[in-house]
């Protein structure tokens, strides 16, 4: 399936679950995310699941855009079009797939391909996977993947141009935003994405 296919952010719009653990950035990459889609004219809104967590706990967060119309909708994301998982200790034992829908598409932090986590995990869905630890130990010098995984989920869905995330990362990070663009980029590139079965 080529790219214009795979790209899913419909006019009835996108929802994406994030899966991390606390500490992992899962709500920042939700915030920058919704801010690019924003800046192209797209309805956009992030948020967390708030609950106990503590850092290194499982949590969630959510994001939905929507190219023609206001979202009126602010409650936990349960049917996403496309689930990012943050660090793939998750896999095992989390059930990221959980309401997703049956067109929906797994991007995945792994060092493993897409059809070794197909066979590991059963997965059926459209499955991009890439090694966003790697990268970000390579660029950033710390194995915090959130901006890394936005490079993947657009490869894998085009939601928003790759450039309109280098405004949100500088005015996020600073000076350290050129370098988590860079890391971005390159996961977009490193990304690999295999149709479902």
């Amino acid at each position: 399936m080529n790219r214009s296919r795979r790209l899913i952010a419909l006019e009835t719009g996108i929802e994406i679950r994030w899966h991390g653990r606390g500490g992992q950035g899962a709500v920042t990459s939700a915030e920058l995310l919704a801010l690019a889609a924003i800046s192209e004219g797209q309805y956009a809104q992030a948020f967390p699941s708030f609950g106990p967590e503590r850092r290194g706990a499982p949590v969630l967060s959510f994001v939905r855009i929507s190219r023609n119309a206001p979202l009126r909708i602010r409650a936990e994301i349960t049917e996403p079009d496309v689930v990012v998982v943050l660090d793939p200790g998750l896999l095992p034992i989390a059930n990221v797939t959980a309401g997703l829908k049956p067109d929906g598409i797994v991007v995945t932090n792994t060092k493993k391909g897409p059809d070794d986590i197909r066979r590991e995990f059963g997965i059926k869905h459209t499955l991009a996977t890439v090694d966003a630890t790697r990268i970000a130990r390579e660029i950033l010098g710390v194995p915090i993947t959130n901006t890394t995984m936005i490079g993947a989920l657009l490869n894998a869905t085009g939601v928003v141009k790759i450039e309109s995330l280098e405004e949100p990362l500088m005015h996020r990070f600073g000076q350290l935003g050129a370098r988590n663009f860079q890391a971005m980029k390159r996961a977009y590139e490193e990304t690999v994405v295999k149709e479902r079965a």
